[in-house]
């Protein structure tokens, strides 16, 4: 992978970084391109978090291409789109998921005024959401692929962003995208690194290596390892099934290497609090 290889690709108070609000307990969820189980990352993510004893808010911020509540079999009443059209506030779009033990704010798939809101529109959703996160222990943000300007603001307002990569060469090369060009846009260091589909924790830590060496050789940037989900053919069945895989498979490989990744989320927003103050 060379410089040239880039394609397209408990209850807290909100604190300003920047002069933009931002989250101690929020965790964006991103990746280079799509197809490499982002969604399917934020939604067993959360549930791990739910099932740590948490309380948690997953925010459908795949704007334009939201499918949060497909992959749950849920059929929102309401959902990002009556915020944007000020109809309701984001609060009053929050609807619990009793199967995960989790709240979601739904998005709304194929809507393109949602992925190309005005930028002050945009900063008062994010607004919203800095303020709704106070009522959370933590929440997590599934946001589009790529680094449009929907993503940036959004990964900017949390503690950390969870960048999710597979060993595919365009995964890989679009993950290096999306750090070089969130350096660019000073999101550099909080960027953490998920490997998704691992043949094995071998392979997994194999792929994180070969993005870290690009990373270090041509951004001087060190991103760190947040975990690895290895592949698991069960992945599919609950995706299938449209049921959570710690409901429907939670004696998995991927499943236990989620809850890892959850542990890693929590020690994140502890010591993102701790730097609030």
């Amino acid at each position: 992978m060379s410089d040239t290889q880039t394609t397209s690709a408990k209850t807290t108070s909100p604190v300003s970084t920047g002069g933009a609000p931002s989250a101690p307990n929020m965790i964006a969820v991103a990746s280079g391109k799509g197809g490499v189980g982002k969604t399917f990352f934020s939604v067993t993510l959360t549930h791990a978090l739910a099932k740590a004893g948490k309380k948690v808010l997953l925010f459908d911020g795949d704007l334009g291409l939201a499918n949060v509540d497909v992959q749950l079999g849920l059929m929102p009443k309401r959902d990002l789109n009556d915020v944007i059209r000020g109809r309701l506030s984001l609060e009053k779009v929050v609807q619990h998921y009793e199967d995960g033990g989790f709240d979601i704010i739904a998005g709304r798939s194929g809507q393109a005024s949602l992925s190309a809101l005005p930028s002050q529109r945009l900063a008062f959703l994010r607004d919203q959401l800095v303020e709704l996160a106070s009522r959370y222990d933590a929440v997590v943000i599934d946001l589009g692929a790529g680094v449009d300007r929907t993503v940036r603001m959004l990964s900017a307002a949390a503690a950390r962003t969870l960048l999710v990569t597979t060993d595919e060469p365009t995964s890989l090369t679009d993950a290096y995208a999306f750090i070089k060009l969130g350096n660019a846009a000073g999101m550099s260091k909080k960027v953490s690194v998920v490997v998704n589909m691992a043949g094995s924790a071998a392979e997994g830590e194999k792929t994180y290596k070969t993005l870290l060496k690009a990373c270090e050789n041509f951004l001087r940037l060190s991103p760190p390892l947040a975990g690895m989900i290895r592949h698991d053919p069960r992945v599919k069945d609950t995706i299938r099934h449209q049921t959570p895989l710690l409901t429907r498979s939670p004696n998995t490989d991927a499943a236990e290497d989620a809850e890892k990744v959850a542990a890693y989320a929590l020690k994140v927003i502890a010591a993102a609090k701790k730097r609030a103050g």
